[in-house]
Protein backbone atom coordinates (compact mmCIF):
# COMPACT_ATOMS: atom_id res chain seq x y z
CA UNK A 1 0.00 0.00 0.00
CA UNK A 2 1.47 3.41 -0.94
CA UNK A 3 2.39 5.67 1.95
CA UNK A 4 0.25 8.68 2.82
CA UNK A 5 2.49 11.60 3.75
CA UNK A 6 1.20 13.35 6.88
CA UNK A 7 2.26 16.51 8.72
CA UNK A 8 1.18 16.91 12.36
CA UNK A 9 0.94 20.28 14.12
CA UNK A 10 0.07 20.39 17.81
CA UNK A 11 1.56 22.36 20.70
CA UNK A 12 1.24 19.44 23.14
CA UNK A 13 4.38 17.35 22.71
CA UNK A 14 3.00 14.20 24.37
CA UNK A 15 -0.08 14.11 22.13
CA UNK A 16 1.96 14.99 19.05
CA UNK A 17 4.49 12.23 19.70
CA UNK A 18 1.80 9.70 20.54
CA UNK A 19 -0.22 10.34 17.38
CA UNK A 20 2.96 10.33 15.28
CA UNK A 21 3.94 6.90 16.63
CA UNK A 22 0.43 5.57 16.08
CA UNK A 23 0.30 6.80 12.47
CA UNK A 24 3.77 5.47 11.68
CA UNK A 25 2.89 2.05 13.10
CA UNK A 26 0.30 1.46 10.35
CA UNK A 27 2.90 0.95 7.65
CA UNK A 28 0.72 2.93 5.23
CA UNK A 29 1.30 6.39 6.71
CA UNK A 30 4.54 8.36 6.96
CA UNK A 31 4.76 11.38 9.28
CA UNK A 32 7.03 13.68 7.28
CA UNK A 33 7.13 16.53 9.79
CA UNK A 34 5.75 18.01 13.00
CA UNK A 35 5.42 21.49 14.48
CA UNK A 36 4.36 23.05 17.76
CA UNK A 37 3.07 26.40 16.48
CA UNK A 38 1.10 27.65 13.52
CA UNK A 39 3.74 29.75 11.75
CA UNK A 40 6.33 26.99 11.96
CA UNK A 41 3.72 24.58 10.60
CA UNK A 42 2.86 26.86 7.67
CA UNK A 43 6.48 27.17 6.55
CA UNK A 44 7.15 23.45 6.90
CA UNK A 45 3.96 22.34 5.18
CA UNK A 46 4.58 24.65 2.22
CA UNK A 47 8.07 23.16 1.90
CA UNK A 48 7.18 19.49 2.46
CA UNK A 49 3.75 19.46 0.71
CA UNK A 50 2.26 16.48 2.55
CA UNK A 51 -0.90 14.68 1.43
CA UNK A 52 -2.66 15.35 4.76
CA UNK A 53 -2.11 17.97 7.46
CA UNK A 54 -3.44 17.37 10.98
CA UNK A 55 -3.79 20.71 12.75
CA UNK A 56 -4.48 21.55 16.39
CA UNK A 57 -7.24 24.16 16.41
CA UNK A 58 -5.53 26.04 19.26
CA UNK A 59 -1.87 26.85 18.64
CA UNK A 60 0.41 29.86 19.20
CA UNK A 61 1.41 31.95 16.20
CA UNK A 62 -1.49 30.96 13.97
CA UNK A 63 -4.42 28.96 15.25
CA UNK A 64 -5.67 25.95 13.33
CA UNK A 65 -8.52 27.79 11.61
CA UNK A 66 -6.25 30.60 10.36
CA UNK A 67 -3.70 28.04 9.23
CA UNK A 68 -6.34 25.95 7.45
CA UNK A 69 -7.54 29.02 5.53
CA UNK A 70 -4.03 29.79 4.31
CA UNK A 71 -3.27 26.18 3.40
CA UNK A 72 -6.59 25.71 1.63
CA UNK A 73 -5.76 28.73 -0.52
CA UNK A 74 -2.11 27.86 -1.21
CA UNK A 75 -2.30 24.04 -1.36
CA UNK A 76 -5.89 23.27 -2.41
CA UNK A 77 -5.17 19.59 -3.16
CA UNK A 78 -3.92 18.88 0.36
CA UNK A 79 -6.40 17.41 2.84
CA UNK A 80 -6.80 18.94 6.30
CA UNK A 81 -7.92 17.27 9.54
CA UNK A 82 -8.61 19.50 12.55
CA UNK A 83 -7.84 18.45 16.14
CA UNK A 84 -9.79 20.05 18.97
CA UNK A 85 -10.62 19.65 22.63
CA UNK A 86 -14.21 20.76 22.00
CA UNK A 87 -17.15 19.75 19.82
CA UNK A 88 -18.88 23.11 19.77
CA UNK A 89 -21.05 23.44 16.61
CA UNK A 90 -19.86 26.98 15.89
CA UNK A 91 -16.20 25.95 16.14
CA UNK A 92 -16.87 22.97 13.86
CA UNK A 93 -18.56 25.23 11.30
CA UNK A 94 -15.60 27.62 11.40
CA UNK A 95 -13.14 24.79 10.81
CA UNK A 96 -15.09 23.34 7.90
CA UNK A 97 -15.62 26.79 6.40
CA UNK A 98 -11.86 27.36 6.58
CA UNK A 99 -11.23 24.28 4.45
CA UNK A 100 -10.94 21.38 6.89
CA UNK A 101 -11.98 18.00 5.51
CA UNK A 102 -12.07 16.26 8.89
CA UNK A 103 -12.61 17.11 12.56
CA UNK A 104 -11.37 15.02 15.47
CA UNK A 105 -11.88 15.39 19.21
CA UNK A 106 -8.57 14.89 21.01
CA UNK A 107 -10.09 12.55 23.58
CA UNK A 108 -10.89 10.03 20.84
CA UNK A 109 -8.14 10.93 18.37
CA UNK A 110 -6.03 7.90 19.28
CA UNK A 111 -8.62 5.45 17.99
CA UNK A 112 -9.92 7.57 15.11
CA UNK A 113 -6.91 9.35 13.63
CA UNK A 114 -5.83 6.52 11.32
CA UNK A 115 -9.34 6.18 9.89
CA UNK A 116 -9.53 9.96 9.51
CA UNK A 117 -6.29 10.12 7.51
CA UNK A 118 -7.29 7.28 5.19
CA UNK A 119 -10.80 8.68 4.73
CA UNK A 120 -9.80 12.24 3.82
CA UNK A 121 -6.97 10.96 1.63
CA UNK A 122 -9.59 9.08 -0.41
CA UNK A 123 -11.35 12.38 -1.01
CA UNK A 124 -14.12 11.93 1.54
CA UNK A 125 -14.82 13.76 4.79
CA UNK A 126 -14.46 12.51 8.34
CA UNK A 127 -16.17 13.70 11.50
CA UNK A 128 -15.37 11.91 14.74
CA UNK A 129 -18.23 9.97 16.28
CA UNK A 130 -18.82 12.54 19.02
CA UNK A 131 -18.78 15.41 16.54
CA UNK A 132 -21.39 13.65 14.42
CA UNK A 133 -23.61 13.24 17.47
CA UNK A 134 -23.25 16.92 18.36
CA UNK A 135 -24.17 18.00 14.84
CA UNK A 136 -27.24 15.76 14.79
CA UNK A 137 -28.35 17.25 18.13
CA UNK A 138 -27.81 20.76 16.77
CA UNK A 139 -29.88 19.90 13.73
CA UNK A 140 -32.63 18.58 15.99
CA UNK A 141 -32.77 21.88 17.87
CA UNK A 142 -33.16 23.76 14.61
CA UNK A 143 -35.99 21.55 13.36
CA UNK A 144 -38.58 23.77 15.03
CA UNK A 145 -38.30 26.00 11.98
CA UNK A 146 -39.22 24.53 8.61
CA UNK A 147 -36.17 22.85 7.12
CA UNK A 148 -35.01 23.83 3.61
CA UNK A 149 -34.58 20.08 3.05
CA UNK A 150 -38.35 19.76 2.81
CA UNK A 151 -38.23 21.52 -0.55
CA UNK A 152 -35.92 18.88 -2.04
CA UNK A 153 -36.99 15.88 -4.08
CA UNK A 154 -35.75 12.41 -3.19
CA UNK A 155 -33.24 12.55 -6.07
CA UNK A 156 -31.98 15.98 -4.98
CA UNK A 157 -31.42 14.68 -1.46
CA UNK A 158 -29.52 11.73 -2.90
CA UNK A 159 -27.25 14.00 -4.91
CA UNK A 160 -26.78 16.26 -1.86
CA UNK A 161 -25.71 13.25 0.24
CA UNK A 162 -23.19 12.11 -2.36
CA UNK A 163 -21.75 15.61 -2.80
CA UNK A 164 -21.42 15.90 0.99
CA UNK A 165 -19.47 12.63 0.98
CA UNK A 166 -16.97 14.20 -1.41
CA UNK A 167 -18.07 12.33 -4.53
CA UNK A 168 -17.23 13.88 -7.91
CA UNK A 169 -19.78 14.57 -10.64
CA UNK A 170 -18.60 11.56 -12.73
CA UNK A 171 -18.77 9.29 -9.66
CA UNK A 172 -22.30 10.39 -8.85
CA UNK A 173 -23.40 9.93 -12.46
CA UNK A 174 -22.13 6.34 -12.40
CA UNK A 175 -23.52 5.53 -8.95
CA UNK A 176 -27.10 6.61 -9.67
CA UNK A 177 -27.10 5.94 -13.43
CA UNK A 178 -27.70 9.43 -14.78
CA UNK A 179 -25.63 11.67 -17.06
CA UNK A 180 -22.96 14.06 -15.81
CA UNK A 181 -24.95 16.97 -17.22
CA UNK A 182 -27.96 15.87 -15.17
CA UNK A 183 -25.83 15.71 -12.02
CA UNK A 184 -24.59 19.24 -12.73
CA UNK A 185 -28.21 20.37 -13.17
CA UNK A 186 -29.14 18.85 -9.80
CA UNK A 187 -26.13 20.53 -8.19
CA UNK A 188 -27.12 23.95 -9.60
CA UNK A 189 -30.69 23.39 -8.43
CA UNK A 190 -29.43 22.55 -4.93
CA UNK A 191 -27.38 25.77 -4.84
CA UNK A 192 -30.50 27.76 -5.75
CA UNK A 193 -32.94 26.00 -3.42
CA UNK A 194 -30.62 25.97 -0.41
CA UNK A 195 -29.22 29.47 -0.90
CA UNK A 196 -25.56 28.47 -1.20
CA UNK A 197 -23.06 29.73 -3.73
CA UNK A 198 -20.55 26.90 -4.08
CA UNK A 199 -19.72 23.31 -3.16
CA UNK A 200 -18.03 24.20 0.12
CA UNK A 201 -21.14 26.02 1.36
CA UNK A 202 -23.27 23.09 0.20
CA UNK A 203 -21.16 20.68 2.30
CA UNK A 204 -21.43 22.99 5.31
CA UNK A 205 -25.21 23.04 4.86
CA UNK A 206 -25.26 19.24 4.71
CA UNK A 207 -23.22 18.89 7.90
CA UNK A 208 -25.29 21.49 9.72
CA UNK A 209 -28.54 19.77 8.79
CA UNK A 210 -27.54 16.28 9.80
CA UNK A 211 -26.67 14.92 6.35
CA UNK A 212 -23.37 13.62 7.59
CA UNK A 213 -20.68 12.12 5.35
CA UNK A 214 -20.18 8.37 5.60
CA UNK A 215 -16.94 7.29 7.27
Amino acid sequence: MPEIRVFLADDHAVLRDGLSALLESTGSIAVVGTASDGREALASIERLRPDVAILDISMPGLDGVQLAELLHERLPEMRIVMLSMVADPEVIYRALRAGAHGYLIKASAGREVVSAVHTVHRGKRFLSEHVSEVMVEEYGRERQAKSPLESLSQRERQVLQLLAEGRSVPEIATLISISRRTVETYRSRLYEKLGVKDLRELVLFAVKHGILPSK
